[in-house]
């Protein structure tokens, strides 16, 4: 997916995930640390890539991690969403910059994985699994042979997210097992 597209889609999740409430801290917070905190974070997977855009600009950064994992290898992982969400959750962060608000941590997350979930609608996939090199995909865009509809999914789907009613929570709308609301509370209460 191309830079442009990624913007649109963090965009997307972000108003998602906060209308969703994916955790307390993005159900009670700010609109501009939400949104600013998904885009710091949407392009950041690209950086094992030197001609993405983020490459470009961090290229002592970006050959390195290319020539050991290659182009979406550990950055498109679930591996990599684990070790960015305890990394932007621990007060090391904090301590090296200034105090950052849980609301803008979470949606920095969120950006990270968009990302992800985004390269995951190409054909050439992710590996989620990382160090497994199966690649998972569910091929909804080609943006090599069709670039245009990129952009028009992303639109759909942002528009998609700003229509989406406030007061329905995702478990009021679909069914889910008793064992994974479950779970969900207890990884919701976890991110407090």
């Amino acid at each position: 997916m191309t830079a442009g597209g990624h913007f649109i889609f963090v965009l997307a999740s972000a108003i998602f995930a906060k209308k969703l409430e994916l955790s307390p801290a993005l159900a009670q917070g700010n609109w501009g640390h939400i949104i600013i905190g998904g885009i710091l974070t949407c392009l950041l997977p690209d950086i094992d890539h030197p001609k993405s855009f983020l490459g470009q600009r961090l290229k002592w950064l970006s050959i390195p991690i290319a020539k050991v994992f290659g182009h979406r290898g550990i950055t498109h992982s679930f591996l990599a969403i684990v070790g960015c969400s305890i990394f932007l959750s621990s007060d090391l962060l904090s301590r090296i910059i200034i105090p950052i608000p849980v609301d803008f941590v979470h949606a920095m997350i969120v950006g990270y994985i968009s990302h992800v979930v985004a390269d995951m609608l190409t054909p050439a996939g992710i590996p989620l699994l990382w160090p497994y090199r199966r690649r998972f995909c569910m091929p909804i865009l080609n943006p090599s042979k069709y670039p245009k509809w990129e952009r028009i999914f992303c639109v759909l789907v942002l528009v998609c997210a700003v229509l989406y009613p406030f007061d329905i929570l995702i478990s009021n709308k679909l069914w889910v097992t008793d064992s994974i609301q479950n779970i969900w509370q207890r990884v919701r209460n976890n991110l407090i």
